[in-house]
């Protein structure tokens, strides 16, 4: 009986250990992106992982997977979904199919500056699109800026007619693509990751992008001019698998939403600096001419866009639309 008793209690403290060695194993965080670590979303990885095991050493660990090493931009969501990864940071382009509004981004000429578009994103409006598709097992924690974005071609784009019948590599959205409609041009949906080749082979013509992409994916390299449009926004939703986020101890959660503050904060207030600094190393390579609209030249532009507009007020909501545009106005 004794020996029984003193098996059961070899096992049960031998159970016990295991558990609390178990308890101990740190929570596992999987950040994949798309982009180079020298870019606003790569940085911002990077100091989030910094932040994270600095101020929750043994009980997070982060993985940082850059430029698509784990999963490309047209896999990063499913895995997301499936629990693969834990965290990734779309471009706002991605997110048709889970929320219509989030389209609102995509809208060309809509907002004047990453000021206009900081107040949105910061306001009411801005912050519901975050929790929008919680339904959908998606739990949106911050917007990362990337930047404005400028037409890139092999000929000059001053008036929308010069992209007549040119092939612009487009990210997987109906916006996008509406856009370049608008100005006769074909658009051509490419994973990010595909987009040097495709400008260098001439599959596609040209692209929209930051400086801080063009130059960090050499694209500098296989396009003559860059028109800085400043025609629309490349901005990320940073997301998380809301089963895995609600399932967090509560402290745990707490930390990591505060430490996401304070990142959102840096990569925001970097991503203005980086684009200046890749326009300048873009000029510096001597490779690429870059046009500067006119009031006039850029106007022309917008009225030709503008009707993308209306052809998506549906979807997206007047009242949104209404709001973006009105983030325009300093308060």
């Amino acid at each position: 009986m004794f020996k029984l008793t003193a098996k059961a209690l070899a096992c049960a403290l031998s159970l016990s250990i295991a558990g609390l060695a178990q308890a101990a194993d740190p929570i596992t965080i999987k950040f994949s992106h798309v982009v180079a670590e020298n870019t606003p979303k790569g940085q911002g990885a990077l100091l989030f992982k910094k932040l994270v095991e600095e101020r929750l050493p043994g009980k997070v660990e982060v993985q940082v997977y850059p430029n698509s090493s784990l999963f490309g931009d047209g896999k990063e969501m499913e895995a997301l979904l499936l629990g693969d990864v834990q965290l990734i940071a779309p471009s706002l382009a991605k997110f048709e199919h889970y929320s219509k509004g989030v389209q609102v981004f995509d809208l060309p000429f809509l907002f004047d500056d990453i000021a206009a578009v900081d107040r949105f994103q910061k306001g009411e409006a801005g912050q519901k699109l975050l929790r929008s598709m919680e339904d959908k097992n998606i739990t949106g924690l911050g917007y990362w800026h990337n930047g404005m974005k400028q037409l890139s071609a092999n000929k000059k784009l001053v008036e929308p007619k010069d992209a007549r019948g040119l092939k612009f590599r487009v990210q997987a959205s109906a916006v996008l693509e509406e856009q370049f409609k608008a100005v006769r041009a074909n658009p051509r949906k490419m994973s990010f990751a595909e987009v040097y080749q495709g400008l260098q082979t001439g599959v596609v013509n040209g692209a929209e992008n930051p400086y801080s992409n063009i130059y960090s994916q050499k694209m500098h390299e296989v396009q003559k001019y860059i028109t800085e449009s400043n025609h629309g926004l490349l901005d990320y939703m940073l997301i998380t698998n809301t089963k895995f986020w609600n399932g967090l101890p509560a402290d745990v959660r707490s930390e990591l939403e505060a430490i996401l503050a304070e990142v959102t904060v840096a990569v925001n207030k970097q991503a203005d600096e980086l684009n200046q600094g890749d326009k300048q190393r873009i000029l510096d390579a001597g490779t690429t001419e870059i046009i500067t609209l006119t009031p006039e030249q850029r106007g022309m532009w917008r009225d030709a866009m503008k009707p993308v507009w209306k052809k998506f007020e549906g979807e997206i909501g007047a009242d949104l639309i209404k709001a973006a545009e009105a983030s325009n106005q300093a308060q």
